[in-house]
């Protein structure tokens, strides 16, 4: 144990095997993944609260995919140069926060405070968390299959985001103050988050001279350009069907299936999330060009039978289309990231893969913008359909130019 002074400096925290430290990160990001969602089944809660009509909701959750955004943009590039674990512990105690605001402040101005923090936490994370991954198992278990690494990455990406519903969901239906408790016990999560996380090795050398600060930019060789723009464009429609899912579902549900249960509406949104997750583990050991053609099996067939859910208000229908698309959109996403991260060499991996999230969450948000924007005119049914249509055009488009660029 080193100090900083004889005799004069406290003695710093021991720090964690790679292998122990590639699952405190893997926790963590899960974690952080699933408070995201976590309010996903409390929208009902909060309109009955506030008094805020069922659109209203879409204008929430985008104010949650602009912080992620922002700090995309801003920062989430910056662990290539600060490291990754301080920008993990920053992304952590931005949650905490977010937490926080939830607690204090459940009118609709705290509600969109908290869930652009909340964003703003996701941003700083995502890319981070990882690259981390990755770098830890690449050097506790150097002769892996790199794409190990990958899909639990993925996996605490996605798995987060279906658990968040689930738990949310839970909280709503049989304990007390639901739209207090989650948020207590994710703040006292994510403080023994921080503990740990301080303990995790650092695997980012930071430059000796330092660099000047710009914003986040997509810098990718002339020649992998084309795959990059693919596996954007991927990700763009990964996450805009991840959005119908997080945003407008559960508003669908109880408007035009009359399912007032919260846990049915966060079920549905875990199972989605939960294919998705299951779908990379089962498929993880295809090539990246069969994963794509399941992609383009699977995506019609979830986004018609969701679509014929929504007409014939069927539930079952409606939920097995999500469990079909979250199995096709699982793989799509992963994809994504496999030919992104191909692309860019060790010391870039952190802007790359945030300039990919980048483009993913804004996926996430400006459809959504859109589809708040039509539920100001037309029935929920009828824009969850249109929405469907134009996401499997979307998904189609994206997923061959990829499966082209695996060539």
């Amino acid at each position: 144990m080193s100090t900083l002074g004889e005799g004069s400096a406290p003695a710093r925290l021991p720090t964690l095997r790679h292998s122990v430290g590639f699952w405190v990160v893997a926790v963590a990001f899960t974690a952080v993944m699933a408070y995201s969602t976590v309010p996903t089944p409390l929208y009902g809660l909060y309109e009955a609260a506030d008094g805020f009509p069922p659109f209203v909701v879409t204008f929430v959750f985008a104010a949650y995919a602009v912080g992620v955004v922002a700090a995309l943009y801003f920062a989430g590039h910056l662990s290539d140069v600060v490291g990754r674990r301080r920008m993990i512990l920053i992304a952590v105690g931005v949650e905490i926060v977010a937490a926080v605001v939830f607690l204090v402040w459940s009118e609709l101005p705290g509600l969109l405070v908290a869930r652009f923090v909340n964003g703003a936490g996701v941003g700083l994370l995502t890319a981070t968390a990882t690259a981390h991954i990755s770098e830890l198992r690449s050097r506790a278990r150097p002769d892996e299959d790199p794409a190990n690494a990958v899909t639990v990455s993925g996996i605490a990406n996605l798995g987060g985001l279906g658990l968040g519903p689930l738990i949310g969901g839970l909280f709503a239906e049989f304990l007390p103050a639901p739209l207090l408790l989650p948020h207590l016990v994710f703040l006292v999560l994510f403080v023994v988050s921080l503990v740990a996380l301080l303990m995790v090795p650092e695997t980012v050398t930071r430059p000796a001279e330092s660099r000047p600060y710009r914003p986040q930019r997509i810098s990718v060789p002339p020649a992998a350009r084309p795959t990059f723009v693919a596996a954007g464009a991927a990700a763009f429609s990964a996450f805009a069907v991840f959005g119908l899912f997080t945003s407008l579902a559960p508003t669908f549900l109880v408007v035009s299936l009359h399912e007032t249960d919260r846990l049915v509406a966060g079920a549905v949104s875990f199972s989605v999330f939960a294919a998705a997750c299951v779908a990379q583990v089962l498929f993880r050991g295809f090539s990246i060009r069969r994963q794509l053609r399941l992609v383009l099996t699977l995506m019609p067939a979830g986004l018609v039978l969701l679509s014929a859910g929504a007409l014939l208000a069927s539930l079952p229908l409606f939920a097995v289309g999500g469990v079909v698309s979250g199995a096709g959109v699982g793989l799509l996403f992963r994809c994504a990231l496999a030919r992104a991260g191909a692309t860019s060499s060790p010391e870039t991996r952190g802007e790359v893969l945030a300039a990919v999230f980048l483009i993913g969450y804004a996926g996430l948000s400006v459809p959504v913008l859109l589809v708040g924007a039509a539920l100001l005119v037309f029935a929920p049914a009828t824009v969850l359909v249109a929405f469907a249509a134009l996401l499997l055009v979307a998904v189609l488009v994206s997923a061959t130019r990829l499966l082209h660029q695996d060539r």
